[in-house]
């Protein structure tokens, strides 16, 4: 063994991984989300000054959202009791509750209940907890990656204050990423590593805002190195260096079951692909793996609208009820929600039209934004809109013929403009030939008006 391998393994046991070692300590080692934790903004006055509500964290993975919580269980009086949501249930709740209901009473402490993952809570649990944080029990801080609107019961979203974090930049990554090299308590500091500039902006730009992603890279690529290292001059990481580990990170993937990114990519390209036998065996890839299955059921929602769209417009409805019916069963039953949904929508006509129109209008929108609205389509409801000349010369389409009538809702100068294009395929064949009759007598396209 060389010195360079044994100084890394004897760094190994001060702390466990490098990411939760240079885990900040106080605001003053945390970077990013400064609309959070930034100079007087809300979350900085909360650590600082130890006046407290029950708060609810959500954002992706690796953006300081757990940190954060630590952060503040450091610096509040009260006692900070944590919980994770995969493995505790009501009675672990209830249990919380009786021991802050005791050192409430006895003692006056308040007690600040940390939740991880908590979109996994189902009702009856979220239920146990809301009567404690309601009379101030309990301060809950919940931390999910999870949209909380949609996991989260509105009662305890509205007695919580919610934060969302944000992927974090490319400068804070590397401003992360230097602290974790320079850091001789709980970096590597003491080992002598160093980046090329190339090499830590290209580790920054990968982690995909992601700071856990980027420390635990940092970290495999000093192991990769120490077979090759003067240990008198020290390490220096360059381009290649970070580029070969990753090529071996994301192989590792596949063999153990956590290739997050390329997988997904291969489903969602073989379900637009028309190809239901691949989709589902990048489907049971991916199950087996372990990944979430609440993230693949939100590619097939995407899916069923930017590469179905309106070819097939039952797509989009069967596979929010496939993500509806996998959060009320669970897995493993909810894996055959996940696999007809798969199926039924690689086997669909494709069509991207919307979508593209969609992209379509919002270029319009940002090169010219000043567009106004014509009078006789301004809204009416409120006093003085009809002295203005608002809704003037409207005509009503359904006081006419086929509830049609020639009338331009676009802004003057845009009246011949086309975005939405439908093509031949599935549902979506009809309304391309009900639209070209109808831009026909508007004038957007060239023909025979009564054709």
């Amino acid at each position: 063994m060389d010195i360079f391998s044994y100084r890394w393994e004897e760094h190994l046991k001060k702390g466990g991984p490098l990411a939760r070692r240079m885990a900040p300590r106080s605001l003053a080692e945390f970077y990013g989300q400064e609309h959070l934790v930034g100079e007087n903004k809300p979350l900085q006055k909360v650590v600082e000054g130890d006046v407290f509500s029950s708060l609810i964290f959500f954002g992706p993975p690796g953006t300081g959202k757990t940190a954060l919580a630590r952060i503040i269980a450091a610096t509040t009086k009260a006692r900070f009791s944590r919980l994770n949501a995969v493995s505790a249930g009501v009675k672990d709740v209830r249990a919380v509750v009786e021991e802050a209901k005791e050192l409430q009473t006895g003692w006056g402490k308040n007690t600040i209940l940390f939740i991880d993952e908590i979109h996994r809570f189902n009702k009856a649990q979220q239920d146990a907890l809301l009567p404690a944080v309601e009379e101030g029990l309990v301060y809950l801080i919940g931390v999910t990656t999870e949209n909380p609107f949609f996991s989260i019961i509105p009662p305890l979203m509205s007695r919580s204050l919610l934060f969302t974090f944000e992927s974090l930049s490319t400068d804070a990554l590397k401003k992360i990423l230097l602290k974790a090299l320079s850091d001789t308590e709980r970096g590597l500091g003491k080992l002598g590593i160093t980046l090329t500039d190339e090499a830590l902006q290209f580790l920054a730009e990968t982690a995909e805002g992601d700071a856990r992603n980027a420390l635990n890279v940092l970290e495999m690529v000093a192991v990769n190195r120490t077979s090759a290292v003067e240990q008198k001059e020290g390490v220096l990481i360059k381009l290649g260096d970070i580029k070969e580990v990753l090529q071996k990170r994301y192989l590792k993937y596949d063999q153990d079951g956590d290739y997050h990114y390329d997988i997904i990519s291969a489903f969602i390209k073989s379900i637009r692909g028309s190809d239901p036998d691949a989709a589902l065996y990048w489907l049971a890839r991916m199950l087996e793996g372990g990944e979430d299955p609440l993230f693949i059921v939100r590619r097939l929602i995407i899916s069923a609208s930017e590469d179905i769209g309106n070819a097939d417009p039952a797509a989009l409805p069967l596979a929010v009820a496939a993500a509806q019916a996998l959060q009320q069963i669970g897995m493993p039953e909810g894996r055959i929600c996940l696999f007809q949904a798969t199926a039924y929508l690689a086997a669909a006509p494709k069509s991207n039209a919307a979508y593209l129109a969609g992209e379509q209008a919002l270029a319009s929108v940002k090169n010219a934004p000043g567009k106004r609205v014509p009078p006789y389509l301004r809204g009416t409801g409120y006093r003085g809109a009809a002295k203005m000349g608002h809704g003037e010369g409207y005509l009503y389409p359904h006081d006419f013929p086929d509830h049609f009538v020639v009338q331009s809702y676009l802004p003057a100068g845009m009246e011949r403009e086309i975005y939405y294009k439908p093509t031949d395929q599935g549902k979506e064949k009809e309304v391309a030939e009900r639209l070209r009759l109808w831009r026909i007598l508007m004038g957007k396209e060239d023909g025979e008006k009564g054709e």
